[in-house]
């Protein structure tokens, strides 16, 4: 195991592995502290693309070019990003596309953040009014299990899929000032 992957917890690393072993070949994301460790990851891995991106929705229709390219791919946000998406998703029904995405919780548990709280409230219902399917993990041992079920689903099945990773499962966010 690399020292990138030593100090990161199971959980995390088990996503990375799980998107590798499932042949996923460009990973969109907007910076993310939650999905910090697999974005290190795939930048590290010559078998996979990092994009990063400005907004989320630019991740919807990269992993459709994706597809369409004949390659798999899978985005990471957080749930502030879904709102940003809405007309994106569309697309994914519209062309039955396939859509796997990684969604770190934020507006859950312990949230220090308030405006995070009203899109984590709609995050799910969103996904779902939009014709996905949404999973989610709250227990680190659950992860490997159901993001290989998102994906199997996601790609083989050609359903959108989102993955709900719930901020109990990431860890409480602490506001730090400087000095």
């Amino acid at each position: 195991m690399s020292s990138t992957s030593a100090s990161a917890p199971t959980w995390q690393e088990d996503i990375f592995s799980t998107l590798k072993q499932g042949g996923i070949r460009q990973v969109a994301y907007v910076p993310d502290a939650g999905h910090a460790h697999v974005i290190r990851r795939v930048h590290a891995e010559p078998t996979m693309r990092p994009v990063v991106l400005t907004t989320e929705e630019e991740g919807v229709a990269i992993c459709c070019g994706a597809w369409l390219g004949g390659q798999r791919s899978a985005l990471l946000m957080q749930s502030s990003g879904v709102g940003n998406c809405i007309n994106m998703l569309s697309l994914i029904q519209n062309c039955r596309f396939p859509l796997l995405t990684l969604i770190t919780m934020r507006g859950e548990w312990a949230e220090f953040n308030p405006w995070q709280v009203p899109m984590s409230k709609a995050t799910q219902g969103t996904l779902e009014w939009m014709g996905g399917t949404v999973l989610r993990v709250s227990k680190a041992e659950e992860v490997a299990d159901t993001v290989r079920a998102g994906l199997d689903a996601a790609l083989e099945s050609g359903e959108p899929i989102a993955v709900l990773l719930s901020q109990s499962l990431i860890g409480r966010k602490e506001w730090t000032r400087s000095k």
